[in-house]
This record gives C-alpha cells, sequence and structure tokens, in this order.
C-alpha cells in the first residue's frame, strides 16, 4: 500500500508540473505573436533604407568614417545577444556556442577580442569560463525599445570612428521562421560600401537621375547612422523572437513529456493497487482456509 500512495504523490507532483508547463507555454506563445510581429513591421524598413542608402550611393564618392576601414591593430568587438531566464531549451547554448567559435578563430589568428554581452545567461556562462567581458549590458528585457538599441550603436559607432576598434560584430539568433533559427554573427561595422551591397543582391539595375535638396552627400551622411541603428536594432527583435519560439517548443515537449509520464504513473498505480488487491483476497482465503480446517 506505501508503494501505491508513493506513486500516488509522485503523480500529483507531475499533473502541477504539467500545469506549470502548459502556462509557460502559452505566455510563449503570446509573447512570439506579439514579437513576431514586431519583427514583420521592422523589416519593410530596414530593407527600405538599405534601399534608400543603395540609390543614394549611386555616382557619389563616399568619404564616411563608418565605411572606413580601422588599423589592424586595433581590438575586434563582439556584441552577444543571450537572454535573462532560462527554459529556452539549447537557445542559449546555441548563440554562446557560436559567440566562443568566432572568438577563438580571431583570437587564433592573433586578434585581440572585447566582448559585450546581452542577458544574464550569456554573463553568468562566461564567468563560469572565467572569459573576460568588457561589458555587460542589463537594460534590455523582452521587449528592447528603439532608443536603448540606438544608445548603445551610438556608442559602437563613435568609439569606431576614433579609430579604438577594427570592427563591430553581432553574434544572436536569426529568425527565419516559427520553425527555423540560426546562430549567425553579423558585421555591423565598417559598414559594407552601399553600391557593392545593392549590386550583389540586385544586380545592375537601370539608373535613374534624381535630384537631391540636400546633396546626396549630406543626405547619406545622415542615413548611414541610421542605418547601423535600425540593423542592430533588427538583430534584437529576432533574438527575443527566437528565444520565444526555442521557450515555447521547449515547454510543449516538458507538457506531452508530463502528460507521458502521467499516464505511465497511473499504469503503474494499477498494477500496485491491484497487487495489493490481490494479497488482501489471498489473506482472507488463506484464513477462511485456516478455520474451516479447525
Amino acid at each position: 500500500m506505501a508503494r501505491a500512495r508513493a506513486i500516488v504523490k509522485r503523480r500529483k507532483a507531475v499533473r502541477n508540473i504539467r500545469k506549470i508547463t502548459r502556462t509557460m507555454q502559452l505566455i510563449a506563445t503570446a509573447r512570439f505573436q506579439q514579437a513576431n510581429n514586431r519583427v514583420a513591421a521592422g523589416r519593410p524598413y530596414v530593407s527600405k533604407i538599405r534601399h534608400l542608402v543603395g540609390q543614394l550611393s549611386q555616382g557619389v564618392d563616399l568619404d564616411h568614417p563608418l565605411l572606413k576601414a580601422n588599423p589592424e591593430t586595433a581590438p575586434d568587438l563582439l556584441l552577444v545577444l543571450t537572454s535573462s531566464r532560462g527554459l529556452a531549451g539549447g537557445y542559449n547554448s546555441n548563440v554562446l556556442r557560436k559567440a566562443i567559435q568566432y572568438i577563438d578563430q580571431l583570437q587564433g589568428e592573433g586578434r585581440h577580442v572585447l566582448v559585450h554581452m546581452v542577458g544574464k545567461k550569456g554573463i553568468t556562462y562566461f564567468k563560469f569560463l572565467d572569459r573576460p567581458v568588457e561589458a555587460a549590458h542589463m537594460q534590455f528585457g523582452d521587449k528592447p525599445t528603439y532608443a536603448q538599441v540606438a544608445e548603445l550603436a551610438e556608442q559602437f559607432m563613435q568609439r569606431y570612428a576614433a579609430g579604438q576598434l577594427r570592427s563591430v560584430s553581432v553574434a544572436y539568433m536569426h529568425f527565419l521562421s516559427a520553425g527555423v533559427q540560426k546562430t549567425e554573427v553579423v558585421r555591423l561595422l565598417p559598414m559594407e560600401p552601399p553600391q557593392q551591397r545593392e549590386e550583389a543582391a540586385a544586380g545592375a539595375r537601370q539608373s535613374v537621375e534624381w535630384e537631391f535638396s540636400p546633396d546626396p552627400a549630406t543626405i547619406l551622411a545622415d542615413l548611414l547612422p541610421e542605418a547601423v541603428k535600425v540593423s542592430l536594432y533588427q538583430n534584437f527583435l529576432e533574438a527575443v523572437t527566437s528565444e520565444q519560439v526555442s521557450r515555447m517548443v521547449a515547454m510543449k515537449a516538458a507538457t506531452d513529456a508530463a502528460g507521458d509520464m502521467i499516464k505511465l504513473l497511473s499504469l503503474q498505480y494499477n498494477r500496485a493497487r491491484q497487487t495489493q488487491i490481490t494479497l488482501e483476497l489471498l489473506d482472507i482465503v488463506g484464513g477462511a482456509n485456516a478455520l474451516q480446517d479447525k
């Protein structure tokens, strides 16, 4: 009887866990929908501003610090986007693995890498590995604002324009669809020349004459920093969306596993209870036979 009670107690605990994971799955699903809407709304703007930069740069000799290559002796900066909460499957481990591979590759080439970390999980992991982190950014939550990201991008651009950095890259989870996310390390600075990017993406276009006021170089001087800011902001949005997808999938798997365990425990309880009843019946029959023998 004691074994049956233990099974009942364990089954009750698993049912409580299933309620929690089911609730977390529903919350992650709602947050994913919100985050996905933000990503979908931002992609046309990012694409359009890059297209506009490409159009304005045709026939313009750009001399902007964000396009220039800095000295090879300057360190490289890597911004790693992780989450501050767990229970998201392999989301954080995949991003951190990609970041460490990139860091080790640069250090193998004799480069000095400065790491900026976003999220408690990444900070804790790098502290566990005893890897240096130049700055930890804890101001970003589930809904990073454009103002917060723009401030961080402005710091990177100022340091790069001053020649203090050779490059600025971002390690994050690139959101492709609800079923596909891919860890990537993308270069933020120096920016790829707009002419080359546009030609590689869409091929040669028919030239169109435009009249600008002010001149294209002046407009591009304002658009290039804005392009850096919106690109970094889009990276943040895709990272948050990928996190919610990973948590949603992980909680669904946990809920399904809890359901399977409840079925198994119920079967074990029925068998234990049946065994207990059989033993009790045998005791009764044995006692009755003993009385008849007397």
